[in-house]
């Protein structure tokens, strides 16, 4: 394969070697990548619509997954200011 030679700036110290092949690997790595995460997106989705199936709230579902991600400090520290603006407007 051809190398392609790509000039970055304006002096020699800017040039760098681009090979088709080494491009090529990572094109087709994030395409494989890229199918892997619609692939799980899908299996993700499909687990939901059986929760629902089964009679879970799925958009609660969601909140409490992103929940799971975050650091129990801060969702507590959240919850707290939530409290508080709730009750500040009579909600509580």
């Amino acid at each position: 394969m051809a190398d392609l030679h790509v000039v970055e700036g304006d002096g020699p110290a800017d040039t760098y070697r681009v090979t088709a092949d080494e491009l090529r690997q990572f094109i087709e790595r994030i395409e494989r990548l890229e199918q892997e995460k619609k692939d799980i997106a899908e299996q993700v989705k499909e687990v939901f619509a059986e929760a629902n199936g089964r009679g879970y709230d799925t958009k609660v579902m969601r909140k409490v997954v992103a929940l799971r991600k975050r650091e129990p400090d801060d969702v507590a520290e959240e919850e707290a200011v939530l409290e508080m603006y709730k009750e500040a407007l009579g909600m509580s």
